[in-house]
């Protein structure tokens, strides 16, 4: 089995400064500043605390990929991102355990141009794949 190790929870808000807030509030010390990803129209923000790394994602936009998200779940955790340095043997391994990919490898400007890629189960839901 490829080594996945996680890399964050990403975590869905509709305000992104109040969050981050809320978040510093409970300890959490913010990475670096807020990014833009122009491919997803999100706002990002990484935080951390303990060990532990927490995505705020918030809209940019009404077409933004996660607005849809947002008005039904509300603000929540909503995926698990692992990181690789087999890309495409834990591509695979994840289809062969039921994942199906929702949308095509592209860069992450908040995670330094690396390729991500997000998957879905019917199991366990959403998760993105760094490498």
């Amino acid at each position: 089995m490829t080594t996945l190790k996680i890399h964050h929870i990403g975590y869905l808000v509709k305000k992104i400064e109040k969050a981050k807030k809320t978040f510093e509030d409970l300890g959490y010390q913010v990475e670096h500043d807020t990014v833009y990803d122009d491919i997803r129209k999100v706002d990002i923000c990484f935080l951390i605390k303990d060990g532990y790394r927490v995505e705020l994602v918030a809209p940019a936009s009404e077409d933004s990929v996660v607005s849809g998200l947002l008005k039904k779940y509300k603000n929540t955790p909503y995926h698990i991102c692992y990181e690789t340095d087999d890309a495409e043997g834990a591509y695979r391994e994840l289809t062969e355990n039921g994942f199906a990919a929702i949308d095509t490898p592209t860069p992450a400007p908040a995670l330094g141009g690396c390729n991500v890629v997000f998957l879905t189960s019917p199991v366990i839901g959403m998760v993105e794949l760094k490498y």
